[in-house]
């Protein structure tokens, strides 16, 4: 704090007869300040397992958003409109977050949550997504809360065993039905992708006549960008 009030001060303090070579010192000075302010916060931001708690293998972060149905997205207006809830590192964060969270089937219009493993943003093009797919199920109205329990209890104590593959799951409230999926991150190993899926039969104890749809995050790019298209064209 007192960082910033000391830039505020040197910017009003009324001395601009300065000759030009202090004038740089001072903004190289502000430039090291911020990037140290900056470096300090990001530090503190650090997020690990409290005393006693139960670690969890990975970090993963909790994200919302809500858009208007129809409207087509830019990956840009996407990523505005994503908002991160919070990081944890163990059972116990996971379990204060979730305990104050409204439930999916509680939500109302056109909304999803997200939970990903730290520094994955729940973005096709995010660099840990963009060669990978997600396994997509759609659920009747008053199923969701407890698929999407289900399943993030399963990814998070590391059940579906295909090593560092999860980048996370994503569930997604419609008027007429909703949606849950899980990603990861190679689209093209088939073997990972099968046993995701059999893990994820088995953990949501789903019907064997069920619909299991895999799709690519290229091919989801593709289609956003045509609908895109079609809308502009219309």
């Amino acid at each position: 704090m007192n960082n910033k009030f000391d830039a505020l001060k040197d910017d009003d303090s009324g001395d601009h007869d300065q000759n030009e070579e202090n004038s740089t010192q001072k903004d190289g000075e502000k430039e090291k300040t911020e990037r140290d302010k900056n470096q300090s916060s990001s530090k503190r931001k650090a997020v690990v397992p409290g005393p006693a708690e139960h670690p969890l293998q990975y970090n993963y972060t909790f994200w919302y958003s809500r858009r208007t149905p129809g409207r087509p997205t830019s990956s840009q207006s996407y990523e505005q409109n994503i908002k991160q809830i919070g990081t944890f590192a163990s059972v116990e964060q996971f379990w204060r977050f979730y305990s104050h969270m409204v439930r999916p089937g509680d939500l109302t219009g056109h909304s999803d949550f997200h939970l990903f493993k730290e520094g994955i943003k729940p973005m096709w093009e995010d660099d840990a997504n963009k060669n990978g797919g997600k396994w997509i199920i759609r659920l009747r109205k008053g199923l969701a809360s407890r698929c999407w329990e289900n399943l993030i209890l399963a990814m998070l104590g590391e059940q579906f065993m295909v090593g560092e593959e999860i980048c996370g799951a994503v569930v997604s409230v419609r008027f007429q039905e909703d949606i849950i999926s899980i990603w990861n991150k190679t689209a093209s190993d088939q073997a990972t992708t099968a046993r995701i899926r059999d893990t994820l039969r088995r953990v949501l104890n789903l019907p064997p006549n069920t619909i299991m749809e895999y799709k690519t995050h290229t091919d989801s790019i593709k289609d956003n960008s045509s609908f895109r298209n079609t809308k502009i064209t219309l």
